[in-house]
């Protein structure tokens, strides 16, 4: 459950600021002329702010700031990762160019994992040869047990996940134990639905999928004829195996994913798959009982199995290896990835090459080069600022729960217990990852994305017998993001996120609490969101509600789909509420506990104007411009299916139209499009 999307383009993180106090609520830099934190000329102020307040916050800037060529979309959280990348290549470029580091520490794999991706003639050179030995296995299979090993000896070596999905991780039910995951995959689109509907939007991906089957296997020697035919047996397959998965929406109930097997039970749902047997191939020893998340999509892939020609097979396992690939062979094969990619996302040209290896850099070794990033661009002050702030919040939700009109006493008491219980993780780990025994070859980039994938398979399953460790982090510390986990109870804000427009020194509290403080907020709330307030305070997947405050909470929740169904995206798409529930109460209790905590303070308590606004607007006004952006048409589509995120411009409008404090400071009266009746708020947390 995180505060924002991930996109298609490379995330990357961005440089905390630390920006001298400016007295007219403006940020100075280098003693130049102040910038201010919410600045008039980004808005449009023909727009009343209660008919689209997004527009009226954000229209200007709109308008002069177009998407670059490069992104998919464009705005606060880009501007950020933009930045943060500009500031990780200067670390790489450093590092990378520092010879004599001695083998195995840090800045040497951090430093020759850069400069790898970075050796293009090398690359160039070697254009498939890097994948033709993993092909060449494939072919000489000759049964179902030579395809079923080959599928597990792919997962063991880092060269793919074919088929189905499998991890280490907390039991739901144990969440300080951990457990063998079992879950539904074997496809390449991004949702299931990219298969079975029959739209024109869904017809061009299908096509633009199929032509991009057909142009890798052209590229390693296979005759045109005979790639068409690939891609009909790939995608016949995988169509197969999307009609056998949950939905997106299904799966946001934890309880029907969880469902816990005996090993030997699980055998008898999956007769070709003998888990009893392939467990140990796959390193898996001593292990009695797994988890399965969808049941019914063993079943069906263990029939296709069997019911399918091993000749397809092939086909389909060679494709797994060349779709994995592609993105590390030569120029021919990343241009037709990027071109099959941009169908999804509608990015006009691809991301410069430095860029792509700062993002593989932060997402393969993220805490080596975490720590080169922190060391230099991270404050022990910001860090407790943080800490503070979370404070403040923590107890803010406490009062707001405590006063609640719709929940028992005895279930108050509960969720005060849980509230108690968070665990927060600020900045970046106080146990670093050191990646023991994973070699980083400078002239080797296949070879090392290999390697890192085959460590990061090993480093689980060697989790197998030992607590869960919540200390561990599940994003770098660079990123501009901020989750929370259910099965930790923990919340985690990453240095990247800490700067301006969520956070800055300089700025005054209406904008700090209108940005990372509604951000603390929303990530509070995820843990008394739909799915989080299934989980208690320990983390464990388990009712703690009265039925009566169970089915409250659910009518109010309800209320939530219906606001966000309402809202059209592109065309006739509109926004799926119960696939976004979760990040829409998010949202609405964040800024909620937000507002709360900024009317404790000071500038909360007064009307004094900065820039012609006061606390209260620029408190609004802060939150609008955190959701400043604007994307494409195609990957706004494709969001829809696959992203438990709205759109931008309904994260900015929906919450506020909830609040009472908005209508007041804005003087929203009826007849504003946006403007709901006061019996009409929806008022949860």
């Amino acid at each position: 459950m995180k505060l924002n999307i991930t996109s298609l383009v490379l995330s990357g993180a961005v440089l905390f600021s630390a920006f001298a106090f400016a007295p007219d609520g403006g940020k100075t830099n280098a003693g130049g002329p102040p910038t201010k934190f919410i600045d008039p000329a980004n808005m449009d102020l023909s727009v009343k702010p209660g008919d689209d307040f997004f527009e009226y916050a954000n229209g200007t800037w709109l308008k002069e700031n177009p998407i670059p060529a490069k992104e998919t979309r464009w705005g606060s959280f880009n501007i950020l990762r933009q930045e943060n990348t500009d500031k990780l290549l200067k670390l790489l470029t450093e590092v990378s160019n520092t010879s004599g580091q001695p083998k195995g520490s840090l800045k040497q794999r951090v430093g020759d994992l850069y400069a790898s991706g970075m050796d293009s003639l090398t690359i160039e050179k070697l254009g498939y040869t890097p994948i033709k030995p993993e092909l060449a296995r494939i072919q000489k299979i000759n049964d179902l047990n030579g395809v079923i090993n080959e599928m597990v000896y792919e997962r063991v070596n880092g060269e793919g996940s074919p088929l189905f999905g499998f991890f280490v991780g907390a039991d739901s039910k144990h969440p300080t134990k951990n457990i063998v995951q079992f879950g539904q995959g074997g496809t390449s689109l991004p949702d299931r639905d990219n298969y079975l509907k029959d739209d024109a939007r869904t017809k061009k991906i299908q096509d633009a999928y199929k032509h991009y089957i057909v142009t890798l296997f052209t590229l390693t020697g296979t005759s045109d004829a005979d790639a068409q035919k690939n891609a009909e047996t790939i995608f016949d397959i995988e169509t197969k195996l999307a009609k056998a998965q949950m939905s997106r929406v299904a799966m946001r109930d934890p309880n029907k994913t969880y469902n816990r097997f005996a090993v030997t039970d699980f055998n008898k749902t999956t007769p070709h798959l003998n888990w009893a047997q392939l467990m140990p191939q796959m390193s898996v020893t001593g292990q009695d009982t797994v988890l399965v998340a969808q049941p019914d999509f063993f079943a069906t892939a263990d029939a296709l199995l069997a019911a399918t020609p091993v000749a397809d097979w092939k086909t389909y396992l060679q494709w797994n290896i060349l779709k994995g690939s592609a993105g590390a062979l030569s120029s021919p094969f990343v241009k037709a990835n990027f071109e099959f990619s941009s169908t999804l996302s509608g990015q006009k040209v691809q991301t410069p090459r430095n860029e792509r290896m700062s993002g593989m850099v932060d997402g393969s070794v993220g805490e080596l080069l975490g720590q080169l990033y922190v060391e230099k661009y991270f404050t022990p002050a910001a860090k407790q600022y943080m800490v503070n702030l979370v404070n403040n919040l923590k107890e803010t939700l406490g009062e707001r729960i405590q006063h609640l009109d719709w929940m028992s006493e005895a279930t108050k008491e509960k969720a005060l217990k849980k509230l108690a219980a968070f665990f927060v993780k600020i900045g970046y780990p106080d146990k670093w990852q050191t990646y023991t025994g994973l070699e980083i070859v400078r002239s080797d980039y296949a070879g090392n994305l290999r390697r890192i994938s085959k460590w990061r398979y090993n480093f689980s399953i060697s989790q197998l017998g030992k607590p869960v460790d919540k200390t561990r982090w599940g994003m770098t510390p660079p990123t501009v993001n901020a989750s929370y986990s259910p099965n930790y109870n923990g919340i985690t804000f990453p240095a990247g996120i800490l700067q301006f427009p969520f956070f800055d020194f300089g700025a005054d509290d209406a904008v700090n609490y209108g940005g990372i403080g509604a951000v603390i907020g929303h990530e509070m709330t995820h843990g008394f969101d739909d799915e989080g307030r299934q989980f208690d305070g320990d983390g464990t997947l388990r009712d703690w509600w009265t039925k009566d405050d169970a089915d409250k909470f659910k009518m109010r929740a309800d209320q939530v789909v219906a606001q966000y169904n309402a809202f059209t995206v592109v065309d006739t798409l509109h926004v799926n509420g119960k696939l976004t529930l979760g990040e829409n109460l998010a949202d609405l209790g964040g800024l909620n506990v937000a507002y709360a905590a900024f009317k404790k303070t000071k500038q909360g308590q007064s009307n004094e104007k900065i820039d012609g606004f006061t606390p209260d607007q620029r408190f609004f006004l802060s939150w609008a411009q955190v959701w400043r952006s604007e994307q494409r048409p195609e990957a706004a589509a494709q969001r829809i299916l696959t992203d438990p995120h709205s759109p931008e411009q309904y994260r900015c409008n929906a919450p506020i139209q909830n609040m009472d404090a908005w209508y007041a400071a804005f003087n929203i009266q009826p007849g504003d499009k946006n403007y709901k009746k006061p019996e009409d708020r929806i008022k949860v947390w």
